[in-house]
Order: C-alpha cells, then structure tokens, then sequence
C-alpha cells in the first residue's frame, strides 16, 4: 500500500496530495508536538489536544501598522489562579467576559511545510468561549491566542484541554 512507501515511513505521514490513492492519510500529531501534558488523554479523539499554560489580560493596547515598522505588542498582566480547596494539585482561572491571550503548554516542532488547523474544542465552544480557527505551518509557535469569553464568563483548571490541533 502507499502509505508504507518509504516517503511516508520517512516523513511521518502521507502528503495531502497523494491522499485519494490511499486509504489512511492521517498524521501522527504527536511527532510534530512536544511537551504534551498527558498523551493518552490529548489523542483519544481526532487530532491533537492542547493544554492551557498560562492566561493573560491585555492591559495596553498593541500596534499594527502598514509596512510593519511600527508593530508592537499589547502589554499583559497574567491572571491569577486560585483553588478551590486548599488540598487540590491544580488551580482555576476564574474568567469574566472578556478577551484573553492563552500560551499553550505544547509547542510545535515540525518542518515549515507541514501544515494545521488549531480550533476551540467542542467543551469549551459550548460554554461560550471560544478562540479562532488558526491555520499554522511548522514555522509558526502556538500562541498567544486570544480567548474570547462570553458573558457569563468561565472557570478554567491548569493545564485544561482548550484547543484541538488538525492536520491542515
């Protein structure tokens, strides 16, 4: 079969082009994402789950120009977790209706034409936050991301499962 010619076994997967000739195209997301919190629990859906590191507020606004000369990032303060109970191993964000900037746990370490799709996971989305679909190539880091929360806010635990990474 094709996916066992020595192009796929090499790279790791069999290139889009080629995935109407054969009947697995999937790619194994893990070879090209490291530091993943806990792998069992990341893949056992479609694509690859992402992990929340840290969040931010953005406390000054940043600046986008024209030719690029003038660009500068917004300033941020990082929000503060609290527990619940004193005797719990991880704490929460407690979120109120506003737009975030999420840093990942996981980064990327794949070859430049290697292509994703990093989407809100379904959980969250329907608990009225969400980010946007992102198209990333091996090149480009994971965050920040923005995070829109909707009005009636949410409480996010360390290291949650936010995002979901596709292959593109």
């Amino acid at each position: 079969m094709l996916e066992d010619t020595v192009l796929s076994q090499a790279i790791g997967f069999v290139p889009r082009f080629l995935c109407p000739l054969v009947n697995n195209c999937s790619m194994d997301l893990t070879a090209f994402v490291d530091q993943l919190v806990y792998e069992p629990t990341q893949t056992d859906s479609p694509g690859l789950d992402l992990t929340v590191e840290s969040i931010s507020r953005i406390t000054e606004p940043g600046r986008v120009d024209f030719g690029g000369g003038e660009l500068t990032a917004a300033e941020t303060e990082p929000i503060e977790t609290k527990k619940r109970d004193p005797d719990d191993d991880y704490s929460w964000w407690d979120l109120t209706e506003g737009v975030y900037l999420v840093e990942y746990n996981e980064t990327l370490s794949a070859p430049d034409d290697v292509q994703f799709v990093l989407q809100t996971r379904r959980a969250v989305r329907t608990r009225g936050t969400f980010h946007p679909t992102v198209h990333l190539t091996g090149e480009q880091s994971l965050g920040p991301i923005p995070l829109t929360v909707g009005e009636g806010g949410i409480k996010i635990k360390e290291n949650a499962r936010l995002s979901t990474l596709l292959s593109g």
